[in-house]
């Protein structure tokens, strides 16, 4: 007994059927093809988005950055740990680029109130009174503790902190180092 020869349905004509022995893709999948995840492809993407009623066009990577930055700034403690790593991750390729080997650190301390409104864009410090042209700023709480940690061995003095108290917007949120002495 041969094979059938009976065409119809389910049984396709012996002449378009797989062969033995040889594969239904004989060239395969190109080498480095699909190997890896596509992020550079997905991240590269331009958004849209929109800040403070402004449109503007960004890369996705970007935009999921200053999504998990807004959360942290309204919270979520677990994105707030998460920007500010992926930014410490960042800062070192960037400053290489920029600058070399940067040594030196300036600091400079602002007096309360005369903090930059280009700082609420960016969610550092917020007005106090939105409705008047001169009220004035405070720090967010999580900007003060970074700033504090990266004073290292340099506490600062009294009156120094006095002024940083009045500059954050909600200074009972803020974990002062153990060096700390001006509370509320």
């Amino acid at each position: 007994m041969g094979k059938t020869t009976e065409v119809g349905y389910r049984r396709p004509p012996a002449s378009t059927q797989f062969q033995k022995g040889r594969s239904g893709n004989p060239k395969g999948r190109p080498r480095g093809r699909h190997n890896r995840p596509p992020y550079d492809a997905i991240l590269g993407q331009m958004v849209a988005i929109k800040e403070g009623g402004i449109k503007r066009r960004v890369t996705a990577a970007e935009a999921f950055l200053l999504y998990i930055t807004k959360r942290g700034l309204d919270g979520d403690g677990a994105a707030a740990r998460a920007a500010i790593a992926v930014i410490e991750e960042a800062r070192p390729a960037r400053t290489a680029n920029r600058h070399g080997d940067t040594r030196r650190m300036v600091v400079t301390l602002v007096a309360p109130g005369s903090v930059n409104s280009a700082l609420e864009p960016l969610r550092m410090a917020s007005k106090l009174d939105r409705y008047r042209p001169s009220a004035r700023m405070a720090l967010e709480p999580w900007l003060v503790e970074q700033a504090l940690s990266r004073l290292g061995d340099m506490p600062l003095s009294v009156e120094e902190q006095a002024k940083v108290v009045q500059a954050v917007r909600t200074p009972h949120k803020v974990r002062w180092p153990d060096w700390w002495k001006v509370r509320l």
